[in-house]
């Protein structure tokens, strides 16, 4: 195996059963594609009470700045029913011009890929004008809590500090070059939690259905809509993910239900005021007596889930410009610069420097026969290759 072939390196990666939170070898893998190259190699073990313990992969090649950091992660979802794979999840099968294989495309495919432009552009040029590090978690599809958060705080407290990132997570809908994520929504989840009074369905005036005011709480949640959207994201967006009431019987009304909610928002809010405006919404709600009539205000709940994730967007000329052309000299397509989606690791290294996100197609990531065109791994890794190459002339500039 040579590290330049980017077919050869995912190959090698999908082989390693990484389901989350096992390391399966991928980290191996990676550590002997990478040493040779002379990039110092560091696993860094993160613990957490209640959680799985995750290994995780630091890589540095060079000393100086400026210094750019490719991120990524190793660990891969579940198979699924293995039985309905065309080509079992973990063999790399090449089929027809495509690779088969769990993490093909989400995101073994991308790491590879950077692997061989790293190993080619040093093949070519000698090491980078300063340095390049691998931050490689094994926690991104999992709680994210012993992963990129807790690598990256392993790094600052040794002395690292980065000038930009790549994350090489697939952002592309259609085609190689359709889109650069320079941002995402921030994410709001929580649980409500309405009480009523248990009773008789042919009795409801000696009960309080919490349903009704269940009714009335999601109502208002969703409608109006928060925002009409801003330059740069799209309007920010509400679902009731879930609502129960536990109750089995259908002339019975239950004592309580519950309704959880995810918000995807956009930077005309931070979490703490999104918070506020979703609980004066609810406050308001309560009182509405519409399906309630003659009642008190709707008696309700609610808990927030931990760790929101904040919106950002990157505004590094050098960094997006880089990228763009390198996409666009490669592939002859002008990359979109988007911030739809859901959340990645980004959203934990944009406090420590500009980042953003380019990789292959997404469209079979996470699903049965999760696959990867041969040829779209040798366009990324051009890409890659010629975005090095410009990053560092335009960061020395």
């Amino acid at each position: 195996m040579t590290a330049t072939d980017p077919v050869a390196n995912l190959q090698t990666l999908i082989r390693c059963p990484s389901v989350t939170p096992a390391e399966g070898g991928a980290l191996s893998a990676l550590d002997a594609m990478l040493a040779p190259l002379g990039f110092t190699v560091d696993k860094v073990k993160a613990s957490e009470a209640g959680t799985a313990d995750i290994e995780n992969l630091y890589a540095r090649l060079g000393k100086d700045g400026p210094h750019l950091m490719f991120a990524g992660h190793t660990d891969v979802v579940p198979v699924g029913d293995e039985a309905a794979w065309t080509h079992p999840p973990f063999a790399a099968e090449i089929s027809k011009g495509e690779l088969f294989g769990r993490g093909a495309v989400d995101m073994k495919g991308g790491i590879a890929c950077f692997v061989a432009a790293v190993a080619r552009h040093i093949e070519k040029n000698g090491p980078p004008k300063g340095s390049i590090s691998f931050l490689i978690t094994g926690d991104e599809e999992g709680p994210a809590i012993n992963g990129t958060i807790k690598l990256l705080q392993w790094a600052a407290e040794r002395g690292e500090r980065w000038d930009a990132c790549l994350v090489g997570e697939p952002t592309n809908p259609d085609r190689l070059g359709d889109m650069i994520k320079i941002g995402r929504r921030g994410s709001l989840s929580g649980k409500i939690t309405v009480h009523g009074v248990q009773g008789h369905a042919a009795y409801p005036h000696l009960a309080d259905n919490p349903v009704r005011g269940m009714l009335q709480l999601t109502q208002a949640l969703m409608d109006p809509p928060f925002d009409g959207g801003t330059n740069d994201f799209q309007p920010s967006n509400l679902e009731v993910t879930t609502v129960d009431v536990g109750n089995p019987a259908t002339n019975v009304i239950p004592a309580k239900a519950s309704a959880s909610f995810n918000i995807r928002f956009n930077d005309s809010w931070t979490a703490e005021t999104l918070r506020a405006e979703i609980l004066r919404r609810l406050d308001t709600a309560a009182g509405d007596g519409r399906l309630r009539p003659g009642r008190e205000p709707v008696k309700y709940d609610i808990v927030w889930a931990d760790r929101p994730s904040h919106v950002f967007l990157t505004r590094n000329n050098a960094l997006i410009a880089s990228l763009s052309s390198a996409v666009e000299g490669v592939t002859g397509r002008s990359p979109a610069l988007s911030t739809t989606g859901g959340t990645s690791d980004a959203r934990f290294i944009k406090d420590y420097c500009p980042v953003v996100e380019f990789g292959l197609v997404g469209q079979t990531m996470h699903m049965v026969d999760e696959r990867v065109a041969v040829s779209d791994l040798e366009t990324l890794t051009a890409i890659y290759e010629t975005f090095i190459a410009h990053w560092f002339a335009n960061a020395g500039a």
